[in-house]
């Protein structure tokens, strides 16, 4: 064999050494890249451009050492417990209700991918709420109110147990066009915030009147005195020891 015929055999044996040197490994820098990385490449055994970058293996291009050299160091993704399922989300009649988990440690090189964060699952409320949301409110305007003596009052007669009177601060939400007849009612609007009394004559046997709602959930009430007046209003807030100012309302 003649010098140049040696020379060219040894070329040879170094080209070859350098393909099998190929892919993800002959990289500068080793390690796989998450997602999709043009960048994350190199040649392939046939000296077509092949990938290390974890979406190679939906499109089908990485690199012939990709499963030996990349999943040495994979990490799969690791999560938190279930933390606690949340209140219902209705007060009244059926709802959902959901828990969540972390992260603790995301995916690596091609790991397993995160499963679900969260779950949700359908609730119902108690039904002694649901009647409460059922209730309609019966009203009146607080010149209505009895806190007076009764001066017809036998000295042998048991006085009735006075009960402190506690407030409800409602949004109305609706009021019908009769609501318009009396100045009292006519007051009430939509949006406006109305301080509603709760007094002792008015309370039933769980010392409460009937009708004072839920807290944001709407319900109904009907003035007394105001033929064909009535609407919806929402609950936002319940004062206990609590008198309303004047020109207000009150339960009946």
């Amino acid at each position: 064999m003649s010098e140049a015929g040696v020379l060219w055999v040894c070329v040879l044996v170094v080209c070859v050494s350098a393909v099998c040197e190929a892919g993800c490994a002959d990289r500068i820098d080793p390690t796989c890249c998450p997602g999709r990385n043009n960048d994350c490449s190199d040649r392939s055994f046939r000296r077509t451009v092949c990938y290390c970058d974890t979406y190679c293996r939906r499109s089908g291009d990485c690199c012939e050492d990709y499963n030996t050299v990349c999943h040495v160091s994979a990490k799969d993704c690791e999560v938190t417990l279930w933390g606690a399922w949340s209140p219902c989300s209705s007060v009244c009649g059926a709802g959902t209700t959901e828990r969540s988990r972390q992260v603790a440690t995301p995916p690596r090189n091609g790991g397993t991918p995160c499963p679900d964060l969260k779950q949700r699952r359908g609730c119902f409320a108690p039904t002694d709420t649901c009647s409460a949301a059922k209730e309609v409110a019966k009203i009146l305007p607080d010149s209505f109110k009895r806190n007076f003596k009764d001066p017809w009052r036998r000295p042998h007669m048991l006085m009735k147990e006075v009960k402190k009177s506690y407030c409800v601060q409602m949004r109305v939400k609706q009021a019908s066009a009769a609501c318009k007849v009396r100045p009292w009612s006519a007051g009430l609007i939509h949006e406006r915030s109305v301080c509603v009394e709760c007094q002792s004559d008015a309370m039933v046997t769980d010392n409460r009147c009937r009708g004072d709602g839920l807290q944001n959930i709407r319900t109904f009430w009907a003035a007394a005195q105001a033929p064909g007046c009535s609407g919806s209003w929402v609950r936002e807030s319940l004062t206990e020891n609590c008198r309303c100012p004047s020109y207000s309302v009150i339960f009946v």
